[in-house]
């Protein structure tokens, strides 16, 4: 029997990553065409981000709602329907997004909600940036690392651009819900590992959004701007 300290990450992965990949290509068409939908959402909450108008109450509401659906979708069309049947951890995952989706449904029954209040220029870029990641740059990756256009990962749909747009709009926003980064931030760590222990070039999007995510989060917390 081999000495635990041989093995590497690689050896524990329960799939490859053509089964991997191929997932999102059968999620896809069993929700097409809801990406038409869930781009549009990820656009218009990057839209009431920028705009200063998003510091009224039904703006901020909306922001919060709509995340709250893409992690509700993802946690069962994806983690719970697909996942789950080549990972044993998956059904752990579902839980995790489906408690993701009932906080921002919460914030979005507050008053003070998500309030896109003025940031800093380092806080406000960075955190644009991840936000357009998730919405804009995750759909164009697939093609681009020569992947089909039907495994593409999106907003809504998959969970990396789901959580790393999620850690852009709550980098953004002010009042005490940095707590609301915990779960996606943990997720970038998981899918993080599971791409590098693949092999897989993508996995330094969710870790550079892990890092910038957290980098962000903790000046913030030392600037007292939370």
């Amino acid at each position: 029997m081999s000495e635990w300290w041989t093995y590497r990450l690689s050896d524990l992965l329960m799939f490859s990553p053509r089964t991997y990949r191929r997932l999102f290509e059968l999620t896809n068409a069993e929700l097409w065409p809801l990406q038409i939908v869930t781009i549009a959402a990820g656009l218009a909450v990057l839209g009431l981000a920028v705009l200063k108008s998003t510091r009224r109450g039904a703006q901020r509401r909306v922001v919060a709602a709509v995340l709250a659906a893409a992690w509700i979708v993802v946690a069962w069309a994806y983690h719970f329907e697909r996942y789950a049947t080549i990972n044993t951890g998956a059904p752990y995952y579902a839980a995790g997004f489906a408690l993701e989706a009932v906080l921002l449904a919460w914030c979005m029954l507050r008053r003070d909600g998500l309030r896109f209040d003025p940031q800093p220029a380092p806080v406000r870029w960075t955190s644009l940036g991840l936000l357009a990641a998730g919405v804009v740059l995750y759909p164009l990756l697939a093609p681009l690392l020569g992947r089909p256009w039907m495994r593409a990962e999106i907003f809504g749909v998959a969970p990396d651009p789901t959580a790393i747009a999620t850690v852009g709009a709550v980098l953004l926003a002010s009042g005490r819900i940095a707590w609301l980064l915990t779960l996606p931030l943990l997720w970038c760590a998981i899918s993080a590992l599971t791409l590098w222990s693949m092999g897989a070039s993508d996995a330094a999007v969710p870790a550079s959004a892990l890092v910038l995510g957290a980098a962000t989060a903790i000046w913030r917390w030392r600037q007292g701007t939370w």
